[in-house]
């Protein structure tokens, strides 16, 4: 076999070098916040296929979606049609692996695309490297599940993506642009010249949002969040200071409100009602749990319980066992309250109407990863079509708006009765049937 040079048959342009050159130096964390069609994911599987042959392992290329992932990466070309697997040469490669995108290398390294909408099929596995393309849009629980691993391997991590507002992408940004073990990089198309101003201005005429323009192109944080469905309300949350500190009230009791995934995240809103209030005072989401995680963690707090109130789906038998998870559920001790089937238009409006009378209290639990996941919850965009689809985009952040959403329309139900006595502690042992 001939000498082969890696990367192979791809040279980095000179705006791509700092990143190459610092994972090349044994910088283990990097940010590249690169305009659209700068070459992100194309830069970055070259480099992967060449860290590959420095180090046996298993590198993984995470996008928000699996779907995602097979067509950007593992069916993805370049804009003269060469393959983006192309960067591993036919002649490096043992196996190859369609169905669940993997590459065995002869050395004995493994390159795998996948999705991060599978969070559980992500744990358990020992990556030496890993992408984490158009990180700002997906779930940020799957980076806190790999940067242990990477932490004890001395593995490297690379995100690779542009903003989507002020998420986690721009919090771990900030952060990181401040520690001088990772690198940095934001590349406008002023920066890159990539891209011509006459193709910017083409897509502006065909109707592309002057907001994302500025996203996509302008690497801009500060540009609106185009198609979030609750923004102005929360931003006015944030505005009136009803986003921080809201201690629970021991007198008053907490209801629950739950998205019940199956093979999928469940998200829990816990909140308490007084007069025109709504203290939204804690919020929990995990996945790969059975309903007996859930009623643990409930007796664990030390709230006293209302109502709980799950989807309307939970009457549906399960084929496996033939009972519904609402009898699971009593069976365990937890009695489910079945919210009424409502349009999904319906609910989106009934929590627009609630969140001027929310107040979150941002240090509970998982709240920061909730209320983050409402202002996040957008319409799906259509690419080739230029407009918002009058849908949401199914991400990580679904499960808290579907679970929020359910507060919204029985909302008028937990109206509290300020006459009526309510324990004046809460009760450890507390029964939450």
């Amino acid at each position: 076999m001939s000498n082969i040079t890696l990367p192979y048959n791809w040279a980095p342009r000179d705006y791509q070098m700092p990143v190459c050159q610092a994972l090349d130096s044994g910088i283990k964390r990097l940010i590249t916040i690169w305009h659209r069609r700068a070459g992100k994911d194309l830069t970055a599987i070259n480099m992967c296929a060449k860290a590959a042959h420095e180090r046996v392992g298993l590198y993984l290329h995470l996008l928000p979606f699996y779907k995602q992932g097979r067509k950007i990466v593992w069916n993805g070309m370049d804009k003269t049609g060469k393959p983006f697997l192309s960067a591993f040469p036919d002649e490096l490669i043992e196996s190859k692996n369609d169905q669940e995108m993997i590459l065995k290398l002869k050395n004995g390294s493994i390159y795998q695309v996948a999705g991060t909408d599978n969070i559980d099929s992500l744990v358990g596995i020992n990556p030496v490297g890993i992408i984490l393309s158009e990180f700002s849009i997906q779930d940020p629980h799957a980076w806190d599940l790999l940067r242990p691993i990477l932490a004890e391997n001395e593995g490297w991590a690379w995100f690779v993506y542009t903003p989507r507002g002020k998420n986690h992408g721009y919090t771990l940004f900030e952060k990181a642009k401040k520690n001088p073990n990772w690198f940095t990089q934001l590349l406008t198309v002023e920066d890159t010249k990539a891209i011509p101003l006459s193709a910017i201005q083409e897509d502006r005429d065909m109707g592309m949002p002057e907001e994302i323009v500025l996203q996509e192109y302008y690497c801009s944080f500060e540009a609106p969040l185009v198609g979030a469905y609750y923004s102005k309300q929360l931003a006015d949350a944030q505005k009136e200071g009803r986003i921080g500190n809201v201690p629970w009230s021991p007198s008053l009791p907490v209801h629950t409100f739950w998205d019940i995934g199956m093979g999928d995240s469940t998200a829990i809103w816990f909140a308490q009602f007084y007069g025109f209030e709504i203290r939204v005072i804690d919020y929990y989401e995990n996945s790969g749990e059975g309903l007996a995680h859930y009623v643990k963690l409930l007796k664990e707090k030390p709230y006293v319980y209302g109502e709980h109130w799950g989807p309307h789906d939970i009457n549906v038998r399960e084929f496996t066992t033939g009972t519904s998870r609402l009898e699971t559920a009593r069976q365990l001790g937890l009695n489910f309250r079945v919210a009424p089937k409502t349009g999904i238009e319906d609910g989106i409006e009934a929590v627009r109407n609630i969140l001027p009378r929310c107040y979150f209290d941002a240090n509970r639990g998982d709240m920061e990863m909730g209320i983050e996941a409402l202002k996040q919850y957008q319409k799906e965009y259509d690419d080739k079509r230029q407009v918002f689809k009058n849908k949401p985009l199914h991400d990580w952040t679904s499960h808290a708006a579907d679970a929020f959403r359910m507060m919204a329309t029985v909302a008028k139900r937990l109206v509290s009765d300020k006459k009526k006595k309510h324990p004046s502690r809460a009760i450890s042992d507390y029964d939450i049937i």
